[in-house]
């Protein structure tokens, strides 16, 4: 026996009855009827004022066995005299005990609570919780009374020790093993005695929860629990040492394991019912050792606390479960740094959620508004690390992603830069504060300190005065909200990803298109079944910082007034600089700062805005991609991603310049690069195919990574999109104008035909043009008439020079619609060309629309039209005066490769076209204006 040493005291000690055996960390049930040793004791103890209001705790022996010898470690063998001895031992009364009757090894025992059931005697709970050994016993009336050497449990032995880990493991292994087979007896048993699903989890919950430092306690609960003989019992209680405790235990396990299996014959449990041809044997499970086990499980656990849970509140599972959650859901509130208003609602919701029973309906919508405010991130951000070389940095990223879109990228680099400025004089302001501070609590330390000068009044005013001036010097980061307008595919919402990533921010996409509901943007009320946050809290939820980029993609795509609200007034709040720090979601109710979210978002188009929203907004326009920049997006990013995605290398696929921009002008006509990338991906497949036909065939030197502009027609097909050419000769009545399709990022050039012919006035329009083009051409008409004598058409200023003919006005490329305020100087020049006879030189473009008093009006899509103009061979293009500023955004080689000319009046561009020719009304060309 390895006897710890302990110290020695005085215990009032309790003889328990015949066959039962209290172990540490057990509760036993001791009957209080009969026993007027046990009653005298608890009034003494109870009439102790030191133990009023204390546990009441005192020995609990259990009587020695005659088949066990003094020390308690050895079974006696059998003699004659057994029965005599056994008939002594049933003889004995634990009420009526004699101090030789006693165990020379007992346990301390604390009283937790009284039991009575109806109409039966009251026991006392005790519970188990150190072991001793009775030294001497010092008196037997009323009550006994003994010196006792209490022992602490030792582990120190079995840490290190590896036979005694694999005694810990087995005995791990015995009890879950045990634990089946009580199911399953308990399972076929009658209804009293079953082993309730609680007690089970419990049980295994314990078995799981158990460390090699508390393998005494397993064990001594294990030999509770199990079917094991009174001497088994007494000698477990005489195990001091650890090791010797858990072989005995095993040993009892494994022998009771052992008989219930020969006992019930099974073949076969599934773990949701059993099988129809009920396969266990049921009448030879012994019904006593069924009993036993079953009583034996609920008794022992019915006072149990798994190591490591906070038990306290016992009773159900969910009991045991439920403080743990709302500790850690408590701990979760408190690490996300909740705002002062928000911490406010959170401390209460959480006393009352303290209170709810589980069981309430209100109780998971009250637990699931704690998890989601948990979720918001109230103060974490994202740290802008802005330095030297942010600037930089953040130019070289958005460079690498996008081409072009300079506008855009000057406003971000701008924001950076605000924003490193304000980071740096908030630094120079915090530490000015730092300092102020300090004075103030020197001046503080300086009042118990009497060696240290105090402050006057006077200073220590000045002082705080200025540390308010400081603190309203802290400069805040309000962020813009920008508003990308452009036609499809033209890269806003990857320009917004690039955004993220230069600012070294998080990235949350929000797509509106579609929203019809106000609730999903503002957050349902609670008092709604299934009530939620709407998309904003939910995107700060799942970046978990107060500052990322938003994208809000397809704003204009959002629903309008309805029967659900009206979500795009539900944005206004959100995207209103002056309002959003305090944004209000109806299922958190708390305001939420969103003025730190740099939000971004995107629209084809912006007549479906609401004014309001629209004026919230900074507007960036993304205008389509000209053909140059389609081939440097195409050669940079587009050609690689659709090579590596059809599985080849780069050294595997060659599209020369000539074969992109032919994909590019006869194959797509779109302001994106979407339709581009469709064609390019399918050159890339093409190759593939070849490739793979080569190495199948092992004949790769007869493959060509080379695809050459003859090639495309095979490949895409036939051209879609005519190119237009520039004609060789002139003709008169034919003029050369400038088109920009509304697909957007293409231009080109468009005939204008006229033709005359006998009649009354009549003019006819062809070529599908709209009705701001025909206006054009009656404004060009109307001024032609109006001047028809100075430029020498009629002998008679009062002539109609449309007397006795009719005009026809024809646009080639009927099908495609055509219209917009762009053509009226080409026009005009045309009628002049035809009633005068002179061909207008082919090389020579224009563009402008013109007023009843020639001056010659501002168009748009400068930059598209001449890009089209150089490729259809153009060399000079005339251009209105006020078009002069749109020329800064053409590429350079569009400038060098034209003679651009800027006009202001008809006249001037009369001039500039028929240099030589000679009008009647010349002198007057910049004094003439129409006879209205």
């Amino acid at each position: 026996m390895g006897s710890n040493s302990g110290r020695t005291i005085k215990l009032p000690l309790v003889p328990l009855a015949k066959g039962t055996v209290l172990l540490p960390g057990v509760t036993l049930r001791i009957p209080v009827s009969n026993r007027p040793d046990l009653t005298n004791l608890l009034s003494s103890l109870v009439e102790k004022p030191s133990k009023r209001d204390n546990n009441i705790t005192f020995g609990c022996v259990p009587l020695s066995s005659p088949f066990l010898s003094r020390d308690g470690l050895q079974l006696i063998e059998g003699d004659d005299s057994d029965e005599t001895h056994k008939e002594e031992y049933d003889a004995i009364d634990a009420g009526q005990a004699r101090k030789d009757d006693l165990f020379r090894y007992g346990t301390m025992g604390k009283v937790i609570g009284v039991q009575r059931r109806a109409y039966s005697e009251p026991f006392l709970l005790v519970q188990g919780s150190q072991r001793f050994t009775v030294k001497k016993v010092v008196r037997d009336r009323p009550y006994f009374e003994a010196e006792v050497i209490l022992h602490d449990e030792s582990t120190s032995s079995i840490h290190g020790d590896s036979e005694a880990a694999e005694l810990f493991q087995q005995l791990r292994q015995l009890s879950r093993e045990l634990l089946t087979l009580l199911r399953l007896s308990s399972l076929l048993s009658a209804a009293s005695n079953r082993l309730s699903p609680l007690v089970a989890r419990k049980f295994e919950l314990y078995i799981s929860k158990t460390e090699l430092g508390q393998a005494g306690k397993l064990a001594d609960f294990m030999a509770d629990v199990s079917d094991a003989s009174i001497e088994e019992k007494l000698r477990i209680l005489a195990s001091f040492d650890v090791k010797d405790r858990l072989q005995r235990v095993v040993d009892i396990l494994t022998r009771q394991a052992q008989h219930i299996k020969s006992s019930v014959k099974v073949t076969s449990i599934t773990t949701s019912s059993f099988p129809s041809n009920n396969s266990v044997d049921i009448s030879q499970i012994d019904p006593r050792e069924r009993e036993i086990l079953a009583r034996r499980a609920m008794a022992g656990l019915s006072g149990l606390t798994p190591p490591g849970t906070a038990g306290a509140r016992g009773g159900s599972d969910s009991d045991e479960k439920e403080p743990n959650e709302l500790d850690e859901l408590q701990q979760k509130l408190r690490d996300a740094e909740l705002s002062n208003e928000a911490q406010k609602i959170a401390d209460k919701e959480l006393k009352r959620l303290r209170k709810m029973n589980p069981a309430n309906a209100e109780y998971g919508v009250c637990r699931t508004y704690l998890e989601n405010l948990a979720d918001i991130p109230w103060t974490k951000v994202t740290e802008d690390q802005l330095g030297a070389d942010t600037l930089k940095r953040a130019r070289q990223q958005l460079d690498e992603d996008h081409y072009g879109l300079e506008r855009i990228k000057k406003r971000l680099l701008e924001y950076l830069a605000v924003l490193r400025l304000k980071q740096s004089s908030n630094q120079t302001v915090e530490r000015e504060i730092v300092g102020l501070n300090k004075d103030l609590d020197a001046a503080s330390a300086g009042d118990l300190e009497k060696d240290v000068p105090l402050l006057s009044e006077d200073d220590r005013v000045a002082l705080e005065t200025r540390l308010g001036i400081l603190k309203s010097k802290r400069m805040t980061d309000k962020s813009p909200i920008l508003l990308l307008v452009g036609p499809p595919g033209t890269g806003k919402t990857s320009l917004a990803r690039s955004v993220a990533t230069s600012l070294g921010r998080k990235f949350h996409r929000i797509s509106l298109g579609g929203v019809r509901d106000e609730a999903e943007i503002r957050g349902h009320r609670r008092t709604y079944v299934a009530a939620m946050p709407g998309l904003i809290v939910n995107g700060l939820k799942k970046v978990g910082v107060a500052n990322p980029v938003f994208l809000l993609d397809e704003i204009d795509k959002v629903g309008g007034s309805n029967f659900h609200g009206d979500p795009s007034a539900a944005m206004l709040e959100v995207l209103d600089p002056e309002q959003n720090h305090t944004f209000t979601d109806h299922y958190i109710n708390i305001p939420i700062d969103l003025s730190k979210v740099l939000f971004i978002a995107t629209a084809n188009s912006l007549d479906t805005i609401p004014p309001p929203l629209l004026d919230r907004m900074e507007t960036i326009s993304l205008s389509g991609y000209t053909t140059v920049e389609k081939r440097h997006i195409a050669k940079r990013h587009l050609i690689p991603k659709q090579v590596r995605s059809n599985g080849l290398t780069d050294d595997q696929v060659n599209l020369s310049d000539e074969v992109i921009d032919k994909t590019i002008t006869s194959y797509t006509r779109e302001s994106g690069v979407r339709n581009l990338e469709r064609e390019l991906g399918s050159i890339c497949r093409h190759k593939a195919v070849q490739f793979a036909d080569a190495g199948d065939s092992d004949r790769m030197s007869d493959y060509n990574p080379n695809v050459s502009v003859d090639d495309l027609e095979d490949i895409l097909g036939i051209e879609r999109f005519e190119e237009e050419i520039a004609e060789k000769h002139g003709r008169p009545g034919v003029v050369t104008g400038l088109v920009a399709y509304s697909t957007g990022g293409q231009g080109s050039i468009l005939f204008i035909e006229v033709a005359d012919m006998p009649g009354n006035g009549r003019v006819q329009l062809t070529g599908k043009l709209g009705d701001v083009l025909k206006e054009s051409v009656e404004v060009a008409l109307t001024w032609v008439k109006a001047h028809s004598f100075e430029l020498g058409l009629t002998h008679d200023p009062n002539e109609d020079v449309m007397k006795s003919r009719s005009l026809h006005v024809h646009c080639p490329s009927g099908a495609i619609p055509k219209d917009g305020p762009s053509a009226g100087l080409a026009h005009t020049v045309a009628l002049i060309s035809l009633f005068s006879n002179k061909a207008v030189p082919p090389q020579i473009a224009m563009t402008g629309e013109i007023s009843l008093r020639g001056r010659v009006m501002p168009v748009g899509g400068i930059k598209e039209k001449l890009i089209g103009a150089l490729r259809a061979g153009v060399k000079t293009v005339l251009l209105p005066q006020a078009n002069r500023k749109d020329v800064k955004d053409v590429p350079q080689e569009v400038k060098d490769g034209l003679e651009i000319v800027f006009v202001q009046h008809i006249w001037e561009a009369l001039g500039k076209i028929w240099p030589d020719a000679h009008w009647p009304g010349q002198q007057h060309m910049n004094l003439i204006e129409s006879r209205l």
